[in-house]
């Protein structure tokens, strides 16, 4: 029986993605994903898609390499915050304090037994729309962009990694993150995991690296409000020149109806439609999925292509 989930964290916040190609990566994702900027600091622009309730949900940092510079949750009170830092000091898995960043307050760094970098906040700054960019209706927080894609908020990311039992254990001790559904091998070894902090069906994955390289980023996800908006949004990437990798498809776990492209700077971008799928149930029961049931593709089908299990950030050559 599990422990009972500890639920310190309400959701997946931000995370910053690096990018050797700054100004053509930002274009990309205010052109045509359609985000808007929300601030500028140093070597990095925040941006954030129309309905994230906080000043942004993405952080772009200019950098030699890409990948993930660090994934972000926000506590679900100062106290709960502190039970998180209290759980991870000493643990060998902490850093320690910051003073915060643009638009949070100060954040508690940790990283996962991976190497991937976490930032722990509860203080934060909500999304003020300017005249301009103020909505019609006040319950959303800023006015529909009606450029490029439109994506409306963040919705959860991916990282490879070499070991998933050992970041899975990680994430459920010491964050309270809750196990929604797994890939488990032949073998026993662990593929793949969904966690949730919420009752949605996940707020991020993690999936195993094939090439046993360590903290690598796979994609960040934003959402969209339908099936016929991730279509639409293929037909956009199309004419912009934007490299589509795969989909528009449906997943077999979890059920995401997705679609994979390139932004300029190498990262891998999802826009999706998560359906319904709600985790209500207080004694949820994990889907395993096995090796078998894995290699029949994506739910209609469809086989995953190679580079989907092949690519990551940074790329392996470029590793120290």
């Amino acid at each position: 029986m599990q422990d009972e989930a500890v639920l310190d964290l309400a959701h997946l916040g931000h995370l910053e993605l690096m990018t050797p190609k700054p100004d053509e990566s930002l274009r990309f994702f205010v052109d045509v994903l359609g985000m808007t900027e929300s601030g500028r600091q140093g070597n990095s622009v925040y941006l954030r898609g129309w309905d994230d309730y906080e000043r942004h949900s993405l952080k772009l940092t200019a950098s030699k390499k890409p990948g993930m510079g660090h994934m972000a949750f926000r506590a679900r009170s100062r106290q709960a915050l502190k039970r998180r830092v209290a759980a991870l000091q000493g643990s060998g898995y902490d850093i320690g304090w910051t003073d915060g960043d643009l638009g949070h307050g100060p954040a508690f760094l940790c990283r996962d037994p991976d190497g991937h970098m976490i930032e722990l906040y509860y203080e934060t700054e909500w999304y003020v729309a300017p005249p301009q960019l103020k909505p019609a209706l006040k319950n959303q927080a800023q006015r529909f962009p009606a450029r490029g894609v439109s994506v409306r908020r963040l919705d959860h990311l991916n990282c490879l990694a070499s070991d998933i039992r050992a970041n899975r254990i990680f994430f459920e001790q010491y964050l309270g993150c809750r196990l929604t559904e797994q890939i488990v091998q032949n073998d026993g070894v662990e593929a793949g995991m969904w966690m949730t902090l919420t009752n949605k069906s996940y707020d991020f994955a993690f999936t195993r690296d094939h090439t046993g390289a360590k903290g690598r980023f796979h994609h960040l996800t934003y959402a969209l409000d339908s099936r016929e908006e991730v279509l639409r949004a293929a037909d956009i990437f199309l004419e912009a020149g934007v490299p589509i990798e795969s989909g528009p498809h449906k997943h077999a776990v979890q059920q995401t109806f997705f679609l994979y492209v390139y932004e300029p700077g190498g990262n891998r971008v999802e826009v999706c439609n998560a359906g319904a799928r709600l985790i209500i149930a207080p004694d949820w029961k994990p889907i395993v999925w096995t090796e078998e049931e894995r290699k029949k593709g994506q739910a209609w089908g469809m086989k995953t292509v190679e580079s989907f299990h092949t690519y990551g950030t940074p790329p392996v050559e470029d590793l120290d």
